[in-house]
């Protein structure tokens, strides 16, 4: 059985300001005071990890460490079939070191291999980790494919290029609350919040 939170203020180990927003808003609901790695000005954790979930075990545990209250961090990333499951848990270096989200989708749009098969994958752990050391995680997973040109002014990072299965439209497309129904951060995020929270 899952530890319950009980705890009034909750720590967002991020730096990504868009992550900290969706995450956020589907908190908002439980009355819970969110602050962030961010807002704290906490040093970032090399992420070191071998998996999802080692990353997003790092990043939590270190800032319940630094702050002595619960974090929730995440670890992501986007699989391309045509690249066999990569960037995956290297996305965030791998888009750095090919010049951002705009250079990568214009890269990925000139690639003969993912025109031929566009499907991709976004899968998410996310943790709550305690300062006595205890934690939960819960995994979600999101299949759909890419698409060029990018579309939509919406959600951040690699949102304007995927359509989910079953959708006409890329995640920038839609709305929080339509993204929110599906994405891999809301499936993992609504696992914790059944688990944990509610």
């Amino acid at each position: 059985m899952s530890r319950k939170f009980n705890e009034e203020i909750l720590v967002i180990a991020s730096h990504n300001q868009g992550k900290i927003s969706e995450i956020a808003l589907m908190l908002e609901p439980f009355g819970i005071a969110l602050t962030s790695a961010k807002e704290l000005k906490l040093p970032v954790p090399e992420e070191t990890g071998k998996t999802y979930l080692e990353n997003a075990l790092l990043k939590a545990r270190a800032c319940a460490a630094q702050t002595s209250l619960p974090a929730l961090a995440d670890d992501s990333g986007v699989e391309v079939a045509a690249l066999h499951g990569l960037p995956g848990l290297d996305t965030a270096p791998y888009t750095e070191l090919h010049g951002g989200h705009q250079a990568v989708f214009a890269m990925w749009a000139k690639n003969p291999d993912i025109m031929a098969n566009p499907k991709a994958s976004f899968k998410c752990v996310q943790v709550l980790a305690w300062p006595d050391g205890h934690y939960e995680h819960f995994l979600g997973e999101v299949e759909g494919r890419l698409t060029f040109p990018p579309r939509g002014k919406g959600g951040h990072g690699y949102d304007p290029i995927f359509i989910p299965a079953g959708h006409k439209f890329t995640a920038a497309e839609m709305t929080t609350q339509e993204k929110n129904a599906y994405s891999h951060r809301s499936l993992s995020l609504n696992a914790l919040i059944d688990a944990c929270i509610k």
